[in-house]
């Protein structure tokens, strides 16, 4: 992997200025911080044009790699550190045949290579830490054997806070980083179990960035995708479904198109059943039915688009209304959908909500919790119509507390909310109790 695969105009800017300034070699080995041997290998080094630093490289590689990560394990001033990794970045750029250089230092100290930058990682330098984090991450992507935690678990916990920052930069290179690792199996089972890393995703998504980012963050989404447990829950944990079905509608560029529906492809092939009925809600078969209409210069995305298509039309096809409605329920957002105002599906379905222990009215009075207004609005308004149509209705909305949320929910500040929630509560109160 080529440092260039996580590229940062920050870092570049910062590396061309870093490579002009002087560090005090001297005053390093007056202190005994630095050998003369090292003072005179740095010297070589230090400042030189590229060929020169390049031909030095080329035949005394091993050298150089122990001697740069020996003095990043061992000295801390910020401007050092920023030198000594501009160097190790310079030596990797274009030269993936230079990475076993840096993994084999391990055999003169078990700190190498890995732990120097583990540590710069945690300093508050931002050039420091997004540059050690790129380093890093062309190092672990190319280990042949699955990472060990001690390497893995503290990088990924500085990328959860680095990709929740407000920091363009430090967005921008977690994002990279992770789009790297996450070829990895063992990376991603990693990265699912530290959820800021998926929340902080998702969050970039939802603010809307430019083509390049959302290609990247789902990317990463993709990736994650591949993993039976990950596809089973990221939509129940993070609601992924309805995002990117979002994204996709207001897609400009045909790659980010494709790899949502690769994405939704995954999620369809290892859990159906988690996914399909939130791809259902929101509305994606009639969107890939225009989709597959379209023209794609990627025979693949048309194949993608096809197989999405299908499976939601069979999956449709053999549901009741009934059934489209629970799907809505699992899903965990609500739309209003035709069948939340037919009073007909009312009065036929209200009493299959109480089966299996009020399976069904449970997951709709759970809904009556959610932050999104409509869902908010279609919830109470159907808890409405369950009191209206079913006959002990009042008493076990009362015992299941929604009788107490839906008044609540009468001073919500969305106006629809409030609406729906006062005419709920006036089907509550002008009910007659029935126990029978």
């Amino acid at each position: 992997m080529s440092a260039s695969l996580v590229s940062n105009a920050y870092l570049d800017e910062h590396s061309a200025k870093i490579r002009s300034k002087p560090v005090p070699w001297e005053g390093y080995q007056r202190a005994g911080l630095v050998t003369s041997e090292e003072l005179s290998l740095i010297k070589k080094v230090d400042r030189q044009p590229r060929a020169k630093t390049e031909s030095i490289l080329i035949s005394d590689g091993q050298t150089y790699a122990l001697l740069y990560l020996r003095l990043l394990k061992k000295l801390q001033r910020v401007d050092t550190m920023q030198c000594l990794l501009v160097l190790i970045a310079d030596a990797l750029l274009d030269h993936d045949e230079r990475i076993p250089l840096f993994t084999r230092t391990a055999q003169s100290d078990p700190d190498l290579p890995y732990a120097p930058f583990l540590r710069t990682m945690e300093t508050q330098d931002e050039f420091v830490q997004l540059k050690s984090a790129q380093i890093l991450t062309i190092l672990l992507s190319a280990e042949s054997t699955p990472l060990q935690h001690q390497h893995l678990q503290p990088f990924l916990r500085v990328l959860a806070a680095l990709i929740q920052s407000a920091s363009a930069n430090k967005r921008d290179v977690a994002v990279q980083c992770l789009e790297a690792l996450l070829a990895r199996p063992e990376c991603r089972k990693a990265v699912w179990a530290i959820p800021g890393i998926i929340a902080g995703l998702v969050e970039i998504l939802r603010h809307k960035p430019g083509p390049q980012m959302c290609y990247q963050v789902i990317f990463c989404l993709w990736l994650l995708s591949f993993e039976q447990d990950i596809a089973e829950q990221i939509n129940k944990r993070f609601e992924i479904v309805p995002l990117l079905t979002s994204v996709a509608h207001e897609a400009a560029k045909e790659k980010v198109t494709r790899v949502i529906i690769a994405t939704f492809r995954n999620l369809v092939t290892k859990a159906p059943s988690a996914n399909l009925p939130a791809m259902l809600v929101s509305e994606l078969l009639p969107f890939t039915k225009n989709l597959a209409a379209g023209k794609w210069s990627d025979e693949d995305i048309l194949e993608d688009i096809q197989f999405v298509r299908d499976e939601l039309e069979t999956n449709f096809a053999s549901l009741t209304t009934y059934d489209v409605y629970t799907s809505e329920l699992a899903s965990g957002r609500l739309a209003w959908t035709p069948v939340h105002e037919s009073e007909e599906f009312w009065r036929e379905n209200a009493h299959k909500l109480n089966e299996r222990d009020y399976a069904q009215m449970k997951a709709l009075v759970q809904l009556l919790d959610r932050d999104d207004p409509v869902t908010l609005a279609v919830a109470v308004h159907d808890v409405g119509q369950y009191v209206k149509h079913c006959e002990r209705g009042k008493k076990i909305v009362t015992d299941l507390g929604a009788k107490a949320r839906a008044m609540e929910l009468m001073t919500h500040s969305d106006p629809d909310v409030r609406y729906h929630a006062l005419l709920a509560v006036q089907q509550l109160v002008s009910h007659p109790w029935t126990t029978a």
